[in-house]
């Protein structure tokens, strides 16, 4: 498979995450006014009940998958991601409703940890992290996107059918893997299932100073991303007034957030991991201190705010991508596993602090950004005692 192509279908897997969430976002009024919720905010839990089944599954997946290998689980997973979707258009409780997406995060996480396997099975280091900015770029292509899309679809049918718009993209991949993708674990290179052997596999990944200090550090700053997610229709229309602009406004930070990954792809090798996350997260905390600052001195001014926090924003395209490969670095043997407890706890993580900060949205955006600052320290904490308080290395 050439490389154009395999990040292309790793991006188009790893984009069905952000679908679902992203295509959403229009319609979170309306599915709020349908089954008549008391509190605006409770809207929000169609995306965090996506994101919690999200979460832990990943530490099943990861060692069936390096048990049995990438190809037939991940068919398994996109299956169960589209029947989810159809789930979801027929029910008519709200409670039935986030249990669906809530089973759609539950195999969504699987399909998420085996297109990671298939790079490390692939490529390491730097080259992994070059590939997965790439595949970051592509990817943002969808969150770009993805909004406007659940509004097209909103004008010609109920809000139901964003989903099955989920349905058809995950058997479009299901197609696609079939016909092109091979194997890349290989059987000589699979791991016996058991409980002794997976629990040994989780034990390294645990003890590995590097791995759990930058799984750790990517769940508490990409809080701030799923906060952001999760809270963006009620700041650019409570808020902003911009309606009707919605998903352009929306864009344009997604769009940010791609140019800054491709960004890393080109930089990355030359500058080193390390190097570029370091110094994007100090960035990112000054960048989201003068945006709160800015928020109580002058008030909430778009064209003021807006600049400011595509500029954050776009920090997360140098955090994500070498994140994750520095700490899948020391994991090869175990990739799927070691890949599994990093979504596992990150997006754990991630959806426990996104859920503080944008329960804190009270019709202004001031709390918003100053829970960013806090993200941003915490992550720098975390940062500093796993590298023994010696950033910018290039090890």
């Amino acid at each position: 498979m050439p490389q154009w192509e395999l990040v292309t279908m790793v991006a188009a897997l790893m984009s069905l995450n952000a679908l679902a969430i992203d295509i959403m976002l229009p319609a979170l009024s309306d599915i709020s006014q349908h089954y008549s919720l008391s509190r605006e905010n409770d809207q929000q839990l169609v995306i965090f009940a996506y994101i919690a089944g999200f979460g832990a599954p990943q530490l099943i997946f990861g060692p069936i998958s390096d048990r049995f290998g990438r190809k037939g689980l991940l068919s398994l997973c996109l299956i169960a991601y589209a029947i989810a979707g159809v789930a979801c258009i027929l029910t008519t409780s709200f409670t039935t409703l986030l249990l669906a997406r809530f089973i759609q995060g539950m195999f969504a996480s699987g399909v998420r940890v085996i297109a990671v396997s298939i790079v490390r099975d692939l490529l390491a280091g730097r080259a992994m992290a070059r590939i997965m900015s790439l595949v970051m770029t592509v990817f943002m292509v969808v969150p770009i996107l993805a909004p406007s899309i659940g509004a097209a679809v909103m004008l010609v049918a109920p809000w139901q059918w964003t989903f099955g718009v989920l349905s058809l993209t995950a058997v479009l991949n299901l197609i696609w893997i079939q016909v092109r993708l091979p194997e890349t674990l290989p059987a000589e290179a699979r791991q016996p299932l058991s409980v002794k052997q997976s629990g040994a596999a989780y034990w390294q990944v645990l003890t590995t100073r590097i791995t759990v200090g930058y799984m750790c550090a990517s769940g508490v700053i990409f809080g701030a991303l799923f906060a952001f997610v999760a809270a963006s229709e009620q700041i650019f229309t409570d808020v902003f007034q911009q309606h009707e602009t919605f998903t352009i406004w929306f864009a344009g930070v997604a769009g940010a957030l791609a140019v800054a990954n491709f960004m890393n792809s080109r930089m990355v090798e030359r500058f080193g991991m390390r190097r570029i996350s370091h110094s994007v997260l100090l960035l990112f905390i000054a960048l989201a201190l003068i945006n709160a600052v800015t928020l109580h001195l002058v008030g909430e001014k778009l064209w003021l705010f807006y600049p400011l926090f595509c500029l954050t924003f776009a920090c997360f395209g140098m955090l994500g991508a070498n994140f994750t490969a520095l700490a899948m670095e020391p994991q090869g043997k175990i990739a799927a596993t070691a890949s599994a407890a990093y979504g596992f706890a990150s997006t754990t993580v991630a959806s426990f602090f996104g859920y503080l900060v944008a329960g804190q949205f009270d019709g202004t955006v001031a709390p918003f950004m100053w829970g960013f600052v806090a993200l941003g320290v915490g992550s720098l904490s975390i940062i500093l005692m796993t590298e023994r308080f010696k950033l910018f290395q290039t090890r």
